[in-house]
């Protein structure tokens, strides 16, 4: 298996150093293994993706020292490679209407586990009759298209978190407005594009198995995962506008140019001194995938203007 890496934003916003901290890792889990590192635009909810957006990640990807093979990929051009994989997935019985709105949804789950229950769905219609769903479909009521996973318990191997398990249930493939679903267009272009090892944040670890599945009903080879820790705000809680200046334009209005911002992150994943100038290639000899910290970084905010 190749030892391709990617690194996949959404164009709904700027970077923030939680992005760019996951962005640099990917980098350097694909170039130390002399492999190839891609870029995809994940603008498949073309109703949120902003095009201004795009050139400033792109941009701020480059002033950290970011380099990739190729030009850019995107998500809202591949429509036609998520309909054949729908098309193959529909062929063997494996996907079936959804009339359920998300309320419903979480309503059926809470009733099922409790309020604090994770949106897992229920498999309300997976038990319709077949003549009961054609009859909704023909007459023209909204629905989306959902996988019979059939609660299949999946095993994925990660390598900074080791055997992660997970029933997975039945997941949304294409949207009820006739958007495709993440979940089957990241695991699409993955496989396309030759991607070996997926290096992400580790909040989406949980939704990896259902991934994983997907790959085995495609018949495609499952890549390597390492679900990376992710920059907290002091407060815990993800970054956001709240925790102040976070993107790489707001830190370079106060003084801490994108070299500075590489140093910082350096710093924090055990690549460098404090306050060590280095170039992302500069940590290539460094860098070894089990000395990373696997606890999330918590931002401080006086440890930034110290930096400056």
């Amino acid at each position: 298996m190749s030892h391709d890496g990617r690194f996949a934003p959404s164009p709904t916003g700027e970077l923030h150093l939680g992005n760019l901290r996951t962005a640099l890792l990917a980098w350097l889990f694909a170039r130390s293994q002399r492999a190839r590192f891609l870029m995809r635009i994940e603008d498949l909810d073309v109703g949120r993706a902003r095009e201004r957006f795009v050139d400033s990640q792109l941009a701020d990807l480059r002033a950290l020292g970011l380099d990739w093979d190729g030009e850019p990929v995107r998500q809202s051009r591949r429509q036609a490679l998520y309909a054949q994989a729908l098309a193959r997935l529909e062929r063997e019985g494996l996907v079936y209407p959804c009339f359920c709105s998300r309320r419903e949804i979480r309503e059926a789950a809470s009733a099922q586990h409790g309020e604090d229950a994770e949106l897992v769905y229920p498999g309300t219609c997976a038990r319709l009759a077949p003549s009961e769903a054609r009859r909704r479909v023909d007459a023209g009521e909204e629905h989306a298209l959902r996988l019979r996973a059939e609660g299949v318990v999946v095993t994925v191997s990660d390598r900074l978190h080791g055997a992660v398990t997970r029933r997975v249930d039945d997941i949304v493939l294409r949207r009820r407005d006739g958007a495709f679903a993440y979940n089957l267009a990241v695991v699409v272009d993955d496989a396309e594009q030759g991607i070996g090892e997926i290096v992400r944040g580790d909040d989406l670890l949980s939704s990896t198995p259902r991934q994983a599945l997907l790959y085995d009903l495609l018949g495609l080879e499952r890549p390597s995962w390492a679900h990376v820790p992710l920059v907290l705000g002091p407060d815990r809680a993800r970054l956001a506008k709240r925790h102040g200046a976070v993107t790489l334009r707001e830190l370079g209005e106060r003084g801490l140019g994108p070299e500075r911002v590489l140093s910082l992150l350096a710093a924090s994943l055990g690549l460098a001194e404090e306050g060590e100038q280095v170039a992302p290639h500069d940590l290539l000899p460094r860098f070894d995938p089990m000395d990373l910290p696997r606890e999330p970084w918590i931002l401080d905010p006086g440890e930034l203007a110290e930096a400056a």
